[in-house]
């Protein structure tokens, strides 16, 4: 009796952790460029949208702060949602930049759903294969599309 308890819990417990599993597994970015200037993680929006956000450290172009800002930092943040237009320059007050986060070799990609960023040389850009819309931040420039 007590061997069929413990293998009926066991079985349970096993099919209620396999969608979970699946649901985590290959399903989501994250990673930092071997320069660890760049630095991507999965983003969820309010709404429940999936998708990437990648925010650069060192950068030599400027996106002006918006108006109803009043906080200090700066905008390199860069958020990619399913199905959506990309954001360029998102504003916030602190760098939560690539400490600690899994390296992606240049030449190389990670993907969630329809969302693939790919490492670069020059940078990474990230693209929705659904609707075609990317962003693309390098320390040099970046491009929205």
């Amino acid at each position: 009796m007590k061997i069929t308890m413990i293998a009926a819990l066991s079985i349970a417990t096993a099919v209620t952790a396999l969608p979970l599993a699946a649901a985590h597994a290959g399903a989501s970015i994250l990673f930092e460029t071997p320069s660890k200037n760049i630095a991507c993680t999965g983003y969820v929006a309010a709404d429940g949208k999936p998708g990437v956000m990648c925010e650069i450290e060192h950068y030599t172009w400027l996106i002006p702060r918006p108006a109803d800002y009043q906080m200090g930092g700066r905008g390199n943040q860069f958020i990619l949602l399913q199905g959506s237009a990309p954001v360029a320059g998102e504003w916030h007050s602190d760098f939560g930049g690539p400490e600690g986060q899994p390296t992606l070799a240049y030449g190389q990609t990670q993907s969630a759903g329809s969302i693939t960023c790919d490492s670069e040389p020059s940078g990474v850009t990230c693209t929705d294969a659904s609707t075609g819309h990317f962003f693309r931040v390098s320390r040099d420039s970046y491009q929205v599309g």
